[in-house]
Parts: C-alpha cells; sequence; structure tokens
C-alpha cells in the first residue's frame, strides 16, 4: 500500500536556461514577450494558479538574474518564487534547484518556455506523484514515424512513440537520489535520470496546448492558446 503524503510539501522547480538562438533572438526566450509579460511570468502564474499552490524555485543563468528583477519590477510582478543560478547543463540546473529543497515533498521540474500548461494538468500530474511516486505527461505522435539507421530509414508504429513533456513530478527522495548520479549525455529530462535508478516511469496523459516554445512561430501558437483559456 502506498503511503498517502497529502501533509507533505509541495514545490515547482522551473528551468529557464535556454538562449534565443534558434528564435532569431538575443533576448533568451523565456523572457520573451507573450500576451503582454515574459513567457516565464506566464508559467509561473500557472503554477502559482494551482489549487496545490508549490514554492516555485526558478533557476536561471546567473548572468539574467538582474534582468529578470528588473522585468519583474517593470511589470509589476510580485508572485513569490526562489531565485537560483544556473549550471552548465539542464541536468545541473535542476541539481541546484533541487538543493533548496530540505524536507520530504512532492517535487515538479518543468520547461520555463512552456506557458500554456493548464491548471488541470499540473494538479494530474501533483496527484499522480504523491499516490504513485512519478507522473510524466506525453502526448502520442499524430505523425508518421521512422528511424535513420545505417541501412536507411525504418518505419516505426506511432502507436508506441510519446513524445514528452514537462511538469515531470516525482516524490523528493526519488529526485535527489537520482540527481546523485554523474551527469550523462543520455540524461535529456528528468524522467531519464529518475529511470537510471531503476526506477519504472509512469506516463499521464499530456495536453498539446502544453508546447515548447522553440521557434518564432511558436510565440504566435501559445498567444492563440492562452487567448482561448480567456
Amino acid at each position: 500500500m502506498i503511503e498517502k503524503i497529502s501533509a507533505v510539501k509541495y514545490y515547482a522547480i522551473i528551468v529557464g536556461g535556454g538562449s534565443g538562438t534558434r528564435m532569431g533572438s538575443e533576448i533568451p526566450k523565456q523572457f520573451l514577450p507573450l500576451n503582454g509579460l515574459p513567457v516565464l511570468m506566464h508559467t509561473i502564474k500557472a503554477f502559482y494558479s494551482t489549487p496545490i499552490s508549490p514554492e516555485i524555485i526558478v533557476v536561471l543563468n546567473l548572468d539574467t538574474h538582474d534582468y529578470w528583477k528588473e522585468l519583474c519590477k517593470e511589470n509589476n510582478f510580485t508572485i513569490p518564487h526562489t531565485l537560483v543560478a544556473g549550471g552548465e547543463q539542464r541536468f545541473h540546473s535542476v541539481r541546484n534547484g533541487l538543493a533548496y529543497i530540505k524536507g520530504p515533498g512532492i517535487v515538479a521540474i518543468h520547461d520555463a518556455v512552456r506557458p500554456c500548461v493548464s491548471v488541470k494538468l499540473i494538479d494530474s500530474a501533483y496527484r499522480q506523484a504523491e499516490e504513485q511516486g512519478n507522473a510524466v505527461p506525453a502526448v502520442k505522435s499524430r505523425d508518421s514515424v521512422r528511424i535513420q539507421t545505417d541501412k536507411g530509414s525504418v518505419f516505426v508504429d506511432r502507436q508506441n512513440i510519446f513524445l514528452i513533456q514537462t511538469p515531470q513530478v516525482f516524490k523528493s527522495e526519488v529526485l535527489k537520489k537520482a540527481y546523485l548520479q554523474e551527469y550523462d549525455v543520455e540524461f535529456t529530462d528528468d524522467a531519464s535520470v529518475v529511470e537510471k535508478t531503476g526506477v519504472n516511469i509512469l506516463l499521464i496523459e499530456g495536453e498539446t496546448s502544453n508546447l515548447k516554445i522553440t521557434f518564432p512561430e511558436d510565440i504566435l501558437v501559445a498567444e492563440s492558446y492562452l487567448n482561448s483559456k480567456k
């Protein structure tokens, strides 16, 4: 029987160490304007709006901290959050965020540039992680899929292909143990880090609207999703 730990604290580590390279912008994409506010502010607001109301930890490259603080002043953004310095890779940034969590809890790790995540998905991920140990949102591929090999491309049944999203939510003890490992290039997300310790990753239904802003056209799509919520 899995112990219920609803009295334990909830945390959200929002990771925003990316640059604006693929956006064709000098401004890191988490700071780009979206419906009148920087992308990151929409992301923080999504977590703050949930019934769970987790303690929010924002991980940013140290050289952008002053810029972020200035953006908060300009936009009268007062949602409480702890600002943490990022690391060399996303892996190290998450590890730095985890260092601020001292006691047991349920921890969500989310990309700063996924501002359209819904309250429903956040709540669902926390609830399953509390009951089952972890929760990772995913959506099935809507496109045909092929894998490139030395002999050419090979068809793969898309029914077995899932596109992984965030927030990825885990019990804190599971995450902290996983992040004691040395960095590996195969660690592309938190699920891959945790899975390396032998933990079975549990998928939940994600949302097509929970897009990761990567290219300029993604801003327009995100605006549409956010406006539809209003």
